[in-house]
């Protein structure tokens, strides 16, 4: 709660105008019985001369007008200003969390899984939305007309106050069998929609493979046993909340007759009068109706209270990468990466993934990794934009470790391409511009050209031309090479070629190769690859096994040197190639 405490700073004012409003409605309503109590008694009944009785029922009826439409205002007032900070308050808990999670590192976003994420986001501060709109009303209202109508029917006759105890000490009760039978539950409900969205992206992007093997009936089941699981948690609920509804309605009903037969024997002994038992009758109906407020608050604050904390655990879980102090500028970099003894391992895990990595990477040459998978290729570079934080070791970049160096500096001089090409909805040139906003047609274009994306040009509207969520209105090959040349867009001294060439034939990675070469001719270029066709031609490759380098330099040294390297060409070049 401590968590929504703090962002009721952003809608203080309207808070503050609801609860005003909020004491104004709960006030009319209370004023009201006892106004219709005194034309009962006064007007109707105890006042003599009927022009005497109507000018005070009428004089009464205009007061209890003017009460009424104060209530009505009051009411929408409250309707308007707690929703109004809701909707504020809601929204800047959205903003934070995305804030937040557009920090997370990788080792983060292993903590808490992409559906997870979307739920927080989305139904959880939802839920905490409908608290602050609809709770704060109740905590409110129902304690002020509670102990308003109890001190008021207490007034009007003590004789009868041990009806109210026991309708009080029925309702608590329960409410408590209600509360502790659904509150295990509540606590639950969030988790399963988690599950349900997981099961649900992972369908929906999964369609081709599940139809390629004929598996949707084994989808189809196990969404259902998600989805069931969450029907019959959710049903549960509801059930115990409807169950006590009935049992208010009896409490209540018993309380009106229970006060009506006592009342009308006072009445009859003269120790009571008309008006007052119908203005008790009142009294102790809105006693009963602030009960039935806060069941509602009972049942519905803990399932807002799970998602405070399911969001409150985004906005409480610093980034494990952050800028040091007085980090420093990149002002005119040359692009030189050195590694230094850089060893790493997965948080959690028991051993390294890397161990013992040292090379330099040089401006105006290729830089190759490559070797089986699994042997760390992928995380070895993912180091170098600090996704991860090495675990030993020191990764300088122009001499300065990168530890030390402004994040958004260090990822601004570098040009990165991962093994899948994810392109977002938008046209080819806003994707192409996401890392230079700045650049010119002539650099989009040649950027263009030297990835080998001719097809832009024939596409409807060129450039211009929309992507589809995803990219999934272009090829795996056509993907690929517009996320290459969003990468060369940047003009950057370094780039980074995550088996960024998987997805095109030899003729198109061949042209792309020569191509790029007279394009990163003064940068520094790192290449992770499967295919040796893809690298023999850099100037220094670097083999990996189980994390390990066991072997650095030319194709032609490696050949010669590196058992590992041979295997891996034999493996895929023709006898005369090796040569």
């Amino acid at each position: 709660m401590k968590k929504v405490i703090v962002y009721l700073k952003y809608a203080a004012g309207y808070m503050a105008l609801g609860v005003i409003f909020l004491i104004v409605q709960a006030l009319s309503e209370l004023i009201l019985p006892s106004m219709m109590s005194d034309i009962v008694d006064k007007g109707v009944i105890g006042l003599n001369g009927q022009d005497g009785q109507m000018q005070f029922i009428i004089a009464q009826g205009l007061r209890m007008l003017a009460i009424a439409l104060l209530c009505v205002f009051a009411a929408i007032g409250v309707n308007f200003f707690s929703t109004k900070a809701s909707a504020i308050i809601s929204q800047r808990m959205r903003h934070d969390v995305f804030e937040r999670v557009t920090q997370f590192s990788s080792t983060e976003f292993d903590k808490f899984s992409t559906a997870s994420l979307i739920t927080r986001t989305t139904n959880d501060i939802q839920q905490v939305q409908q608290m602050l709109s609809h709770g704060v009303r109740m905590v409110c209202f129902a304690p002020i007309m509670g102990i308003g109508s109890i001190t008021l029917a207490l007034m009007k006759s003590t004789s009868m106050s041990w009806i109210l105890a026991v309708a009080v000490g029925a309702l608590l009760t329960l409410i408590a069998i209600g509360f502790s039978a659904a509150l295990p539950k509540i606590k639950i409900i969030q988790s399963l929609i988690d599950r349900l969205n997981l099961v649900s992206r992972e369908n929906l992007s999964g369609m081709m493979v599940i139809r390629a093997f004929g598996n949707e009936q084994h989808e189809e089941k196990r969404f259902e046993g998600a989805n069931n699981d969450l029907r019959k948690t959710n049903l549960f609920i509801q059930r115990v909340i409807s169950l006590l509804n009935p049992f208010m309605i009896i409490i209540m009903n018993f309380t009106q007759i229970a006060v009506v037969w006592l009342g009308s024997k006072a009445i009859i002994n003269s120790t009571l009068e008309i008006g007052d038992m119908m203005a008790y009758i009142q009294y102790a109906m809105h006693v009963i109706m602030s009960f039935l407020f806060i069941s509602m608050i009972f049942i519905n604050i803990p399932r807002a209270m799970v998602s405070v904390n399911r969001v409150g655990a985004i906005l409480a879980t610093e980034p494990s990468i952050n800028n040091a102090k007085n980090a420093k500028q990149i002002r005119s970099a040359r692009g030189e990466i050195a590694f230094e003894n850089v060893s790493f391992k997965y948080k959690d895990a028991d051993d390294c993934v890397l161990e013992n990595i040292s090379f330099t990477a040089l401006p105006g040459q290729t830089t190759a990794f490559i070797g089986s998978t699994g042997s760390g290729k992928s995380t070895l570079i993912n180091l170098i934009p600090r996704f991860y934080d090495v675990t030993q070791g020191t990764i300088r970049f122009d001499g300065t470790d990168i530890r030390k160096i402004d994040l958004h500096s260090l990822r601004e001089n570098i040009g990165y391409v991962p093994q899948k090409g994810v392109l977002f909805k938008g046209t080819v040139e806003s994707n192409l511009k996401i890392g230079n906003n700045n650049a010119d047609t002539d650099t989009v274009s040649s950027a263009l050209t030297t990835a080998q994306a001719r097809f832009v040009a024939d596409m409807p509207d060129g450039i211009n031309s929309e992507i589809s969520q995803g990219g999934t209105n272009v090829s795996g090959g056509q993907r690929q090479r517009l996320a290459i040349a969003r990468a060369l867009v940047k003009k950057s001294p370094v780039y980074i070629f995550d088996d960024s060439f998987s997805a095109l034939d030899l003729k198109t990675d061949a042209a792309l190769r020569k191509a790029l070469k007279g394009y990163t001719k003064d940068a520094t270029v790192l290449i992770v690859a499967q295919r040796v066709s893809t690298i023999m031609n850099a100037e220094q490759i670097i083999v990996l096994d189980e994390g390990r380098i066991v072997g650095k330099g030319t194709h032609k040294e490696l050949l010669k040197t590196c058992t590992q390297y041979r295997e891996i060409a034999e493996s895929q070049l023709a006898k005369e190639e090796l040569e």
